[in-house]
């Protein structure tokens, strides 16, 4: 199962932990009130919305893991969905966040922790309190568990017994749980497409690198002004393209970088290999995942052009446009060079073709399905001898895409 749809399955445990959380505890509570409830409709209605608002309020904390801060940000609503009077979130260690009366207690629930940590299985305990104001005198402990792993435990602390908060506490804990899982599988999807843009480096490096480097060289001595441009050009695609900050860069600074890198092909190959651009000035700040279109472009010319100018003597044309669509950026890359099998392509997409069989095109379909979905990946129009049409629509908006920021948490 991918990571994508492991976090489809994931959320849909989450929706359905919601129904049984407005059903078994929190309406029985809510209900029962008599005050008018305006335009909200019946008193389950009402209940069942602010038990899923409060749910969702809390949830974003938590998809960042668990820490102090996490839980200290979301144990409000989760006590709030209980309607119980204390509640602590726990990981190995200590109490990290505790939310209502009784907070003397963190020492005596810690104590008792032990079992349901290293267990996973929760359980319920009188708590010895000797405060005469103090409301609580019961305990449940319901484990975070995620991939059978026991990350820390959900408290909830009442005046006396309730098998229904017992039941309660475990559906909230279990609809935590799901919020870490997600958290984990966030950061395993940024661990990936970190190494994802890795790979597209080392794949720039040691082709371009040399053949770049060769053709600066051969104009030190016929006109060493070339050679001083060209440097500067090399420089600067080099920069942009092994820099560390930033998942996203904007249309305007991944073009910029694609200028660069032609500027140094067209200085091996020539009046060979001829370049047109037409880009709409509106979708420049358009923001889209970094080292995306020119992998396509340096694939054009490594496996599209290069067989076509170097063995054959031909010529080649290029061209990008960036189309203002609405909602969209419409970006094209054409070549008129050896083109494809679309077998060969599909498996290449299909990861399935090997290193050799171009890595940049599988690498940007995945990451842009990753950011934007399944469907917008790449669209490749290609057959044997006629060429590539690589088409790709960049949402103008996407939550969390923005430049020079992390992959979307949420």
């Amino acid at each position: 199962m991918g990571a994508g749809e492991m976090s489809a399955f994931v959320a849909g445990l989450c929706v359905a932990a919601l129904p049984l959380l407005a059903a078994g505890f929190w309406l029985g509570r809510r209900t029962a009130r008599t005050r008018s409830l305006g335009g909200l409709g019946t008193p389950v209605e009402h209940a069942t919305f602010e038990t899923l608002h409060t749910a969702s309020l809390a949830a974003p904390p938590l998809r960042a893991g668990l820490t102090e801060e996490t839980a200290r940000r979301s144990a409000r609503r989760l006590r709030t969905l209980l309607g119980t009077d204390a509640l602590c979130l726990t990981d190995h260690e200590t109490v990290l966040a505790w939310d209502g009366a009784g907070e003397h207690h963190r020492a005596q629930i810690m104590e008792r922790l032990a079992g349901p940590l290293e267990t996973g299985r929760g359980e319920a305990f009188r708590l010895t309190c000797e405060e005469p104001d103090c409301p609580l005198r019961w305990a449940v402990v319901a484990p975070l568990t995620v991939d059978d792993r026991v990350h820390g435990a959900l408290v909830a602390c009442a005046p006396g017994e309730s098998a229904v908060l017992v039941r309660a506490a475990g559906e909230v804990a279990r609809w935590v749980s799901v919020q870490l899982e997600l958290a984990d599988l966030d950061r395993s999807r940024t661990r990936l497409i970190e190494a994802e843009i890795r790979a597209l480096r080392a794949q720039i490096s040691p082709h371009f690198v040399f053949n770049s480097l060769a053709v600066i060289a051969s104009f030190v001595r016929t006109d060493p002004e070339r050679a001083r441009e060209l440097l500067l050009e090399f420089a600067d695609f080099t920069r942009y393209s092994f820099r560390r900050h930033g998942d996203f860069t904007t249309l305007a600074d991944e073009l910029h970088a694609i200028d660069h890198y032609l500027a140094l092909v067209r200085a091996r190959f020539g009046d060979r290999l001829s370049v047109t651009l037409q880009i709409a000035p509106e979708v420049l700040p358009v923001a889209l995942p970094f080292l995306c279109l020119q992998p396509l472009v340096e694939n054009a010319v490594k496996h599209g052009l290069e067989g076509k100018i170097v063995s054959a003597g031909g010529k080649c044309h290029i061209g990008i446009t960036a189309q203002d669509a609405g909602a969209e950026a419409l970006v094209v890359i054409e070549d008129d060079g050896a083109g494809m099998d679309p077998e060969l392509l599909r498996r290449i997409l299909a990861g399935e073709a090997g290193p050799s069989g171009g890595i940049g095109l599988s690498n940007v379909d995945e990451r842009l399905r990753q950011v934007y979905g399944d469907d917008r990946g790449l669209v490749i129009e290609t057959a044997v001898g006629a060429g590539m049409k690589i088409t790709a629509r960049l949402p103008k908006y996407q939550p969390g895409v923005h430049s020079g920021g992390r992959l979307p948490r949420e």
